[in-house]
């Protein structure tokens, strides 16, 4: 098994796992500010085509390498809420 890592780490592709160890899907972005290390969460797609929920950084209970794992239900992960980019002026 990996060693815990940083956030600054996380690449798209890696695998989103529930507390219970179920894969809810696969990140598509590590969201925060590198020059400050301030992590904000991550964007995670749960299906295919759908659009990517928002995982606060307090809900990542884990990172490891080509994973993370959440400290939410897998019925939880279901309510999370869609991802908005930040809107550019």
């Amino acid at each position: 098994m990996p060693d815990p890592a940083s956030w600054l780490v996380i690449e798209p592709g890696w695998k989103a796992f529930a507390a219970d160890g179920s894969e809810i899907g696969t990140v598509e972005e590590a969201l925060g500010e590198p020059e400050l290390d301030i992590f904000a969460g991550l964007a995670v797609a749960t299906r295919l085509l759908g659009k990517p929920v928002y995982v606060p950084a307090e809900r990542v209970a884990e990172i490891r390498e080509g994973a993370v794992t959440l400290d939410l239900s897998p019925d939880e992960a279901k309510q999370l809420q869609p991802y908005e980019p930040p809107r550019l002026p």
